[in-house]
């Protein structure tokens, strides 16, 4: 990508209709067509899934979770590995958060300073330190394509001055974070913060976007509040981040949030939704959700859905998803969980296409209408 200023550029836009951007994001792993939704991989692993299926579901990136890879089995020993890539046989890029979400909730188990946080692990009670030099030497040791700032992640609700105390001190983490990230292979993203409140937002971004990095993340959402609080913010909020960065919406969502998110002006997602939901026995379908261990797929010999061409819905019955499903069979996990990938990554390459032939509008809506209806 071309040099600004002394500043390499990782990201174009290539197209926008209205908010929604069509763009492209270069990693020392490969370029990521966005809008793009990243896949869970917790663990190093995508829930019931191998990377070979997560590639042919069309997946770019996958996230990590650096909280429990740090706790087990440990960053040195996947830095030892080869790293990340390696460890998880995954070429693509990766991503890992900071592990300030799952930190911040573990709320009776830490101790906040301004140096960072004690915590307790959730696997033995021991005890455990990240500050925001830990977390990027964490992310480092990694070898992630993609490091979050370290971040405080409020629960809801929160009151105005807890909001206020928390994105100044997510503001002053992320100097700390950027002074200790030295890898010149990896981008790091800082978090906005800011709750619910429109007034606290625009100061968090601007206090955020002060800091000059590859992209900026909106985080704080999807921690209890109703979404459709959420969804008002959206339109406010996206369109005044940086054109030129790309926006990513951690921790989110449905269908329907992914759309709104998109026709906001977001360009990236992750949520581990997808595959969890699947392995509760729900599917996502082009007609709307599907719940398959309702009776009136006991003797329904059609595919789960057939517009889908994914793995599943080529070579398998509603009838057989729900007996797998009934009977407490791994197979069905894996195949609910392909299916619901393939959905998302299929979602995501519609709306590529969609916002680069100019019919963005029509999709949104039709698309809108459709997930709206109930099983």
């Amino acid at each position: 990508m071309s040099e600004a200023k002394g500043v390499q550029k990782h990201f174009e836009v290539l197209k926008t209709h209205n908010n929604a951007r069509r763009g492209r994001l270069q990693t020392a792993h490969g370029v990521i067509q966005t809008p793009v939704f990243m896949a869970v991989g917790t663990k190093a692993t995508v829930k019931a899934m191998t990377p070979e299926e997560l590639v042919e579901c069309g997946t770019q990136v996958v996230l990590g979770n650096t909280y429990h890879l740090h706790l087990r089995p440990g960053e040195k020993l996947i830095k030892k590995m080869g790293g990340l890539h390696q460890f998880m046989n995954w070429n693509k890029p990766i991503l890992t958060d900071s592990g300030g979400f799952q930190v911040f909730s573990l709320s009776g188990l830490r101790t906040l300073t301004e140096e960072g946080v004690e915590f307790r692990s959730h696997l033995d009670g021991a005890k455990y330190f990240i500050s925001p030099e830990k977390s990027m030497e964490i992310q480092m040791d990694l070898g992630s394509d993609i490091i979050m700032a370290f971040d405080e992640c409020l629960q809801y609700p929160a009151t105005d001055e807890q909001i206020q105390k928390s994105m100044d001190l997510t503001y002053r983490w992320l100097l700390r974070s950027k002074a200790a990230m030295t890898r010149k292979e990896s981008l790091l993203f800082g978090i906005v913060q800011g709750g619910l409140d429109l007034k606290h937002r625009m100061k968090s971004l601007e206090q955020v976007t002060s800091v000059e990095l590859p992209g900026y993340a909106l985080g704080g959402f999807s921690v209890g509040e109703p979404i459709h609080l959420m969804h008002e913010l959206l339109p406010h909020v996206a369109p005044l981040m940086p054109a030129d960065k790309p926006r990513y919406l951690m921790g989110v969502g449905t269908p329907t949030d992914l759309l709104i998110a998109i026709n906001s002006g977001v360009d990236m997602f992750d949520c581990v939704m997808p595959t969890r939901v699947a392995r509760n026995g729900t599917l996502y379908t082009w007609q709307g959700k599907v719940s398959i261990k309702r009776n009136e797929y006991k003797e329904d010999p059609s595919p789960l859905d057939p517009e889908c061409d994914c793995y599943t819905c080529r070579n398998y019955s509603r009838a057989y998803l729900r007996h797998l499903f009934l009977s407490g069979e791994i197979l069905g996990s894996r195949l609910n969980s392909i299916h619901n990938i393939y959905f998302y990554m299929k979602l995501m390459e519609r709306s590529r296409a969609a916002i680069e032939n100019g019919t963005w509008d029509e999709f949104f809506l039709s698309c809108i209408q459709k997930f709206s209806k109930k099983d």
